[in-house]
């Protein structure tokens, strides 16, 4: 769904729409959408800001990664309130304006004559997601020398010294 400025110039466009797994290329090959994605919400054009697009509403899916510890699946519902901003890149800041104002750091920038929906949520939900993806907090991980899941089985495995030529530095 294409949001463009000569229509949003015009009025609010109102959306509710479902895309399918599959439909929002996530850019990542481990992470894969599970759920239908329900989106539902408001586009406008802000008064006397030279093309900023506000997007705000609500959306609804659920994901699937895989864990960053023990590789097994893991899974990640979003039920959530968006509020999002975008700019022309015309009116982006130079390079002498790089200091940031309060709030400035939640708009994103858009080029041509609009914004794409697909695009904004999929950038949101990637923004959502954690920086390590577990299953689980309590996740134990993977043994690094028998490569044993240690959530389900213990190991006696130990990490010992491959190359002793740098022993002497230990003592330093």
């Amino acid at each position: 769904m294409f949001f463009a400025i000569q229509d949003l110039e015009i009025r609010k466009i109102h959306f509710d729409v479902v895309f399918q797994p599959g439909e929002i290329d996530l850019a990542d090959p481990d992470l894969k959408q599970v759920s239908p994605l329900n989106a539902r919400g408001v586009a406008e054009l802000l008064n006397n800001t030279l093309g900023e697009i506000r997007l705000q509403g609500h959306l609804q899916t659920s994901l699937e990664s895989i864990c960053d510890r023990c590789l097994e699946p893991a899974g990640f519902s979003f039920d959530c309130d968006f509020d999002l901003y975008f700019r022309p890149v015309t009116t982006s800041p130079t390079v002498e304006d790089l200091e940031l104002e309060q709030g400035e750091t939640e708009i994103s920038f858009y080029e041509g004559d609009g914004v794409q929906l697909e695009e904004a949520l999929r950038e949101h939900i990637l923004l959502l997601l954690p920086m390590q993806k577990v299953c689980r907090e309590d996740c134990k991980g993977i043994c690094p020398i028998c490569a044993g899941n240690r959530n389900y089985t213990s190991c006696n495995c130990r990490l010992q010294a491959l190359d002793d030529r740098w022993a002497a530095l230990r003592n330093l």
